[in-house]
């Protein structure tokens, strides 16, 4: 445990600003009156991502003593990932169920009123145990091309 405690902290980290950056999307109306408009806004969270990503593995490299190559980097970010994941499903959970219960019934009856999918598949796509699904795999996906990107940057000899 304690060889990825660096890892466990910066999960909790990134979870928690997963849940804050929630908070201000619906405070920002992106659930639901700007919801049109969410597709495009929420990909801003990509910056605070990479900011905890890099400081999660300058934190490592300073654990590891000041040197760390890109495979420690990179297998640090992918733990990182890993934590995120296995935390995403209650991060929907708290998302859907209690911060923002309308979001599904305002996202749904956007896509439908545009034209985009019908009610069936709408309802297919936008609910918890998909949102789930798709968070997870996002978290590893995304968190590996993070990590391996921010370990270029974060190695040294």
């Amino acid at each position: 445990m304690k060889k990825i405690a660096i890892e466990l902290k910066w999960g909790v980290i990134f979870f928690a600003i997963v849940l804050l950056w929630t908070v201000f999307e619906k405070s920002i109306g992106l659930h639901d009156e700007r919801i049109d408009k969410h597709y495009i806004l929420t990909n801003f969270f990509a910056i605070p991502a990479i900011i905890v990503y890099v400081l999660a593995l300058l934190d490592k490299r300073k654990w590891l003593g000041g040197s760390m190559s890109w495979s420690q980097g990179f297998l640090s970010g992918l733990i990182i990932a890993v934590i995120v994941s296995l935390l995403s499903p209650l991060g929907q959970y708290l998302t859907h169920e209690y911060l923002s219960p309308e979001y599904f019934p305002n996202i749904i009856a956007l896509t439908v009123e545009q034209g985009k999918m019908t009610l069936e598949q709408a309802e297919a796509y936008f609910n918890l145990n998909n949102y789930i699904k798709v968070s997870m795999l996002g978290a590893i996906m995304m968190g590996a091309l993070t990590a391996g990107i921010v370990a270029i940057f974060t190695r040294k000899k």
